[in-house]
């Protein structure tokens, strides 16, 4: 299926003179949100839950992947494919990374966030694929609310680029950036599986060899009115596969059967959610998930999302073995995944918009 394009979207994401969140958290006598950056919540919006005991988030024991028995892995397989479709999500444990190399890359991203406004300014980025982009909200240059969020995104894969401040933090992320690549293509193998297809189906027709790789760094500061405020709005995520951690604060809530969830972390885990390319490849079979961060009063928040996705030149379309049965028929036109990154990241942040785009409506 040939790819579609999508309205041209223009360059620059961010607002030079735009204040980081950080410093008007921190001005003095704030005791009430600046009008910019107050959201008009809906009933629907507010009504959050905890995670239920009886319908709770999948766990899955990536151990029991990679060295599990056939047995094992089977079964777990199985279990990965019902969390991707229920879900869309699932909490990772035993996925290898060093708990003390996360530990020490968050602290990085905090000692990156306390440079001063002028260090982080080397950083700011002009356009959507400037490789280092540092900067506040979303996208201020057409935003009408401002998220009460400072990032950092930086393309670390094909080729790895790091800002050199603050000393060390470069050398952290590099490894953790391997790492996490190496969970993700591995996941990316058994979910393949799951959708009947050969292990690996993904990783060779997204070209991973040159899959695009994003350091997303989030710092949510306290706010004093946090039911107002919003760290990032209810939208999906662009890649395959993202691999979320924080640094232990709660503030990130999943969308499932119409309810906001509060998703809380097991300590050296990962959250995983399935991304908007994924949803494109199984034609719908696992559906990228509605998330968003909330905000507190009392403590900073601090979350790093790692986004795996196809190569940037990589036409994605519903994989023909799960359209070519005579029974389904492709539920989303083709597109580059440069083009579809451009169109999501260049506007609001507007739930899953630019998927719905490219959905074909089938009656």
């Amino acid at each position: 299926m040939a790819a579609i394009p999508l309205p041209s979207q223009p360059s620059p994401i961010q607002n030079s003179k735009m204040t980081y969140i950080k410093k008007v958290a921190e001005s003095p006598g704030l005791t009430s949100v600046p009008s910019s950056y107050a959201f008009t919540p809906s009933p629907k919006d507010q009504a959050v839950s905890d995670e239920d005991p009886e319908d709770s988030i999948p766990i899955i024991d990536f151990s029991l992947l990679t060295s599990g028995t056939p047995d094992q892995r089977a079964q777990v397989i199985q279990e990965l494919g019902q969390a991707c479709k229920d879900w869309g999500f699932f909490k990772l444990i035993n996925h290898g990374v060093p708990e003390s190399l996360t530990e020490a890359v968050i602290e990085g991203i905090r000692e990156f966030f306390n440079l001063t406004d002028e260090e982080k300014r080397e950083f700011e980025g002009k356009n959507l694929l400037d490789p280092i982009r540092c900067g506040t909200s979303f996208n201020t240059s057409i935003e009408k609310v401002f998220c009460w969020r400072d990032y950092l995104k930086v393309v670390v894969h094909p080729e790895f680029h790091f800002p050199n401040k603050p000393a060390g933090f470069s050398e952290l992320s590099l490894e953790y950036c391997e790492r996490t690549r190496g969970v993700a293509r591995e996941l990316l193998k058994a979910i393949s599986e799951s959708l009947g297809l050969e292990p690996f189906y993904i990783e060779k027709v997204m070209n991973l060899d040159k899959g695009f790789q994003l350091f997303n760094a989030n710092f949510y500061p306290p706010c004093p009115q946090p039911e107002l405020a919003m760290g990032l709005p209810p939208h999906s995520d662009h890649g395959l596969l993202s691999l979320v951690t924080d640094n232990g604060i709660g503030g990130f809530q999943l969308q499932h059967n119409g309810m906001w969830v509060n998703v809380n972390a097991i300590p050296n885990s990962f959250l995983v959610n399935i991304a908007d390319q994924l949803e494109i490849l199984s034609n719908g079979k696992y559906k990228s998930i509605l998330h968003r961060a909330v905000v507190n009063k009392k403590v900073t928040r601090i979350s790093l999302v790692m986004t795996n996705g196809p190569s940037l030149d990589k036409i994605v379309n519903p994989a023909p073995e799960l359209v070519n049965n005579g029974i389904d028929q492709p539920a989303y036109h083709g597109i580059t995944y440069k083009e579809y990154f451009q169109c999501q990241q260049g506007n609001s942040l507007d739930g899953k918009g630019t998927l719905d785009r490219i959905r074909i409506l089938i009656v």
